[in-house]
């Protein structure tokens, strides 16, 4: 669909924005415009306040890089949670898809990626130095390695595995309930829960 079908530059701009969207064609954001434009002005106005207020305000947890509304999330300052069980993911996605299970009680360490030279990211380029000071100050420790069944996922668990010189960390991975290649997010939370409970001990794959 062209801009130039949309009888109105108002509208046009409006669907022009939510085809910025990912996912969304130009038939949805044609078909969200108009669903917007019969809405009440003030449901409106507060959808429209909300993006903006997450947008502005929202931070990222000072020790383990979650999404959060204070410089703390609530996970790591839930003391209920144990402090020494450091499950180490790709994503805030991936935080989330493993909460959803409600079988982790420990807390995260979000690297904001994985090692892949052929995208040009680099150890250097992830938060992988906070989570090396986070081992420095607490014992008996255990990092539950949870990232992609991939290539590049396991050589991430190695270059971590081999920066920390804490010998007395013990480190698991997920139990392959998950397949080979796939993502977190994606999985479901019954295999997702099991391969949590059932995680097994970390062997690096180099030599």
């Amino acid at each position: 669909m062209h801009n130039e079908e949309i009888p109105s530059v108002l509208l046009s701009n409006a669907v022009s924005e939510f085809n910025k969207l990912p996912g969304i064609g130009s038939r949805t954001a044609l078909r969200l415009a108009l669903h917007m434009l019969k809405r009440p002005l003030p449901e409106v106005i507060d959808f429209s306040e909300a993006i903006q207020k997450m947008r502005e305000e929202i931070v990222f947890c000072q020790q383990c890089h979650n999404i959060s509304d204070s410089y703390v999330c609530s996970i790591c300052s839930d003391h209920h949670r144990f402090q020494n069980i450091i499950c180490v993911v790709e994503s805030v996605k991936d935080v989330m898809a493993i909460e959803k299970t409600k079988q982790f009680k420990g807390v995260y360490h979000v690297l904001g990626g994985i090692i892949s030279p052929i995208d040009g990211i680099g150890p250097s380029d992830l938060y992988i130095e906070s989570l090396v000071k986070r081992t420095q100050d607490v014992k008996n420790i255990e990092i539950v390695f949870a990232l992609p069944a991939t290539m590049e996922g396991d050589t991430t668990c190695y270059y971590i595995h081999k920066k920390i010189s804490n010998s007395d960390i013990k480190y698991s991975t997920l139990s392959r309930g998950i397949a080979l290649g796939n993502d977190i997010e994606y999985a479901d939370e019954l295999t997702l829960g099991r391969s949590i409970l059932n995680r097994t001990p970390f062997e690096p794959i180099h030599q």
